[in-house]
């Protein structure tokens, strides 16, 4: 029997084997899960209400994205929809193709292919339980804040951070 010999790393190169975070991993794994079933982006999933809008999102999901071997444009889009939805699909096919190409900034799909089928049920979205006023001892200085989404958010963190509970002392 004989033994590789394995490769010393330099002191130049990072180690192959280091602790990782989760989030440095999710990428690359769902990734490879979108391009094993025909997505080059997973965005188009996630984020199908956006582009083709909520009236057709009710009703349809995509399925997957097939390009021509060895090119990433012109491809055929796999669109599954709700049952008798599909003759409405079918009309609106030229707009679908333009709202896709429009999200990838360049003419990624050329046909769509409509599949009547039923559609996994949609995760029903979580209300965010508002948090209590920011403390008074803020005084004016969150009010001065002219965009309302970031006062919203600093207001929320202020009054996430005064309602903490104090650690516990250990005796």
């Amino acid at each position: 029997m004989s033994k590789r010999a394995r490769p010393v790393p330099s002191a130049d190169q990072p180690r192959a084997n280091r602790s990782r975070s989760v989030a440095e991993l999710l990428p690359a794994i769902g990734g490879a899960a979108f391009k094993r079933f025909g997505f080059v982006q997973s965005s188009i999933v996630s984020r199908w209400p956006e582009i083709v809008g909520d009236r057709f999102a009710k009703v349809s999901a995509p399925e997957s994205i097939r390009f021509p071997h060895g090119q990433r444009q012109d491809g055929t889009l796999t669109v599954t929809v709700r049952g008798a939805h599909a003759p409405m699909m079918q009309h609106v096919t030229p707009e679908l193709v333009e709202r896709v190409n429009r999200f990838f900034g360049y003419a990624a799909v050329a046909r769509v292919q409509i599949r009547q089928g039923d559609l996994a049920p949609a995760m029903p979205k979580v209300e965010r339980v508002r948090a209590a006023a920011a403390p008074p001892e803020l005084g004016e200085g969150l009010k001065t804040i002219a965009d309302p989404e970031l006062r919203a958010v600093l207001e929320s963190l202020a009054a996430g951070v005064a309602h903490t509970r104090p650690l516990p002392k250990v005796s």
